[in-house]
C-alpha cells in the first residue's frame, strides 16, 4: 500500500468553475454521445455477432470523449510491442473513464472482459453484450463459462483481450491487488501478457463523483510477459509478476507532473 493519490499535480487546484464546467457540459455531453451513438450502432449492431462494427462505434464515442474533456494521453512502450500478435493486455482499473483512454489508444481490434453488474446500464449494457465483450459473473463464475470459451477462442485466432486484474476500480489511486484467475485465459491460450499502467485517470475522475478533473494523462505499455509452459498452477505466481511490473509503470516517477 502506497498510500494517497500518486499523481496529483501540484499546485493543481479544481474549484467551481471546474464543478460547473463538468456537471453542465462534459458530463451532458458524454451521456449524449453514449444514448445517440448507442442508438445509431443498433441496426448495425443486430448482423455483426462479432462485434467488429460496434468496436468502431467504440472507438468514435470514446474520441468523443476525450476530445471534450481536453484531457491529452502521451502513450510509451506501445512502439515496443507487436501488435499483430495475440495478446492479454492487463490493465489498472481506476476510473469510469479508462475504457476511453483504451478505445483511443490501442490501435486495433479488442475485446474487454467486464463484469456482470455493467449489463443493467442502459444501451452500455446492450452494447458490451452485442459487441462480443466477455461478461464475468464474479459471484457465481459457473455462469462464465460460454464467456470464458469465446474469449479464447478468439484469442487463438488472434483477437487480443484487455482485461482489469484488480476485479474493479480503486477507490484510493493505488493498485489493488490482482485476482490470480484473471491470467487464466492468457496461460490456457499460452499468449503473451503485457502491462498497461493508465496514469491519471484517477486524478480525472474518480468513483462516486461526475467531477471530470481535465489533466494530462499517460499511458505506459510494459515488456510483455510470456506464458509459454506455464498451466494453470502457475496463475498466482503470473499474477504476482504482472503486478510487480504494473507497479513498476504506474509508480515511476510522473514526467508530466
Amino acid at each position: 500500500m502506497r498510500g494517497g493519490s500518486p499523481h496529483a499535480i501540484a499546485g493543481r487546484h479544481y474549484g467551481w468553475g471546474s464543478r460547473l464546467r463538468s456537471y453542465l457540459i462534459f458530463d451532458p455531453l458524454i451521456w449524449f454521445y453514449t444514448l445517440f451513438l448507442g442508438v445509431l450502432a443498433l441496426p448495425g449492431g443486430m448482423f455483426d455477432r462479432g462485434g467488429r462494427r460496434l468496436h468502431w462505434f467504440s472507438r468514435v464515442w470514446s474520441w468523443l470523449i476525450m476530445k471534450t474533456i481536453f484531457s491529452p494521453v502521451k502513450v510509451t512502450g506501445l512502439d515496443r510491442i507487436d501488435t499483430s500478435r495475440p495478446h492479454v493486455y492487463a490493465a489498472n482499473h481506476a476510473s469510469a473513464l479508462d475504457i476511453p483512454v483504451l478505445y483511443v489508444n490501442l490501435p486495433f481490434q479488442f475485446r474487454i472482459a467486464f463484469k456482470k453488474e455493467l449489463l443493467a446500464y442502459p444501451v452500455v449494457g446492450w452494447q458490451l453484450k452485442r459487441s462480443g465483450q466477455i461478461c464475468v459473473d464474479q459471484q457465481n463464475p459457473s455462469r462464465s463459462i460460454s464467456a470464458v470459451r469465446a474469449a479464447l477462442k478468439g484469442l487463438k485466432s488472434g483477437l487480443p483481450l484487455v482485461i482489469f486484474p484488480e476485479g474493479g476500480r480503486t477507490p484510493d489511486g493505488d493498485i489493488k491487488p490482482f485476482l490470480p484467475g484473471a491470467f487464466f485465459l492468457a496461460i490456457k491460450a499460452q499468449v503473451d501478457v503485457v502491462p498497461v499502467a493508465l496514469v491519471g485517470t484517477y486524478e480525472l475522475l474518480p468513483m462516486d463523483t461526475y467531477h471530470i478533473k481535465c489533466r494530462p494523462l499517460e499511458m505506459r505499455v510494459g515488456e510483455p510477459i510470456s506464458t509459454a509452459g506455464l498451466t494453470v498452477r502457475d496463475m498466482e505466481a503470473l499474477s504476482a509478476k504482472v503486478q510487480k511490473a504494473m507497479e513498476d509503470l504506474y509508480y515511476a516517477p510522473d514526467a508530466q507532473s
